[in-house]
């Protein structure tokens, strides 16, 4: 499968910079949530850089790109082990939720989000949520943004669905989401949408196409087992992937 990055002005360029328009059919869209359809990630980097603070330990970046797109257990696995914090991982996961549920329930819609969930929805078009979050969070997370969230035909929250083996880079989540399809498609013709490269990586591995809309400090390197790149779900072109086209 051809590896496709998004150009500073927000056209799908191939490799060798020719245009590209070379993706498979789908007919099924699944989407993470967190820095992909709401803007939580620099409210989470503030909650776990204050929490880490109060053990003064720094949150260096290798450390937050380790943990994105991870479950809630496993991000405070990590940073409890990797940083030698001087508490028990469930001790860290328990200040984490209570910090979360004071914080996160302001967060507003990514650019573009909005625009496509519906469109999608209005189109006939399966839609689905895959998130490593628990379902407290996503409660607290979506409440002022409910309207839109219902239109999803199921949610799949990682850190509390115990079908969920295994989080992000493992392609569980993404497999339970196309399993909870009324029609139960092939994972090949499910579309992923993700901003972190944990999530792109568990979506590669479900036999997924993904779409990857990254915090632009992510490196090329970490982008590049995408099958598109962009700066926004604005600058996604539906019909590429045999989906309707937006009209306006």
């Amino acid at each position: 499968m051809s590896r496709l990055f998004g150009s500073s002005s927000g056209s799908v360029l191939g490799t060798a910079g020719s245009k590209m328009s070379s993706f498979r059919k789908v007919t099924h869209c699944i989407f993470d949530m967190d820095g992909l359809l709401l803007d939580t990630e620099k409210i989470y980097e503030n909650i776990l850089r204050d929490l880490l603070k109060s053990y003064n330990s720094p949150y260096p970046w290798p450390t937050r790109m380790k943990v994105m797109g991870t479950t809630e257990q496993r991000t405070c696995s990590i940073l409890v082990n990797d940083l030698k914090l001087p508490c028990s991982v469930d001790e860290f996961l328990a200040r984490f939720r209570r910090d979360q549920l004071l914080h996160l329930g302001r967060a507003p819609l990514m650019q573009g989000a909005e625009r496509l969930v519906r469109h999608l929805h209005q189109h006939n078009v399966p839609i689905a949520l895959a998130t490593s979050s628990g379902a407290d969070s996503v409660e607290v997370k979506t409440k002022n943004h409910r309207e839109l969230f219902e239109l999803f035909g199921h949610k799949v929250m990682g850190s509390s669905d115990p079908d969920v083996k295994e989080g992000k880079p493992a392609p569980d989540i993404f497999l339970v989401a196309a399993d909870r399809f009324p029609d139960r498609p092939a994972p090949d013709q499910c579309l992923v949408f993700e901003d972190a490269p944990n999530g792109v990586t568990a979506a590669i591995a479900a036999g997924m196409q993904a779409v990857m809309v990254p915090d632009p400090h992510i490196e090329e390197d970490q982008r590049k087992h995408a099958t598109v790149v962009l700066k926004s779900l604005e600058d996604f072109h539906p019909e590429q992937f045999g989906l309707p086209p937006f009209t306006s």
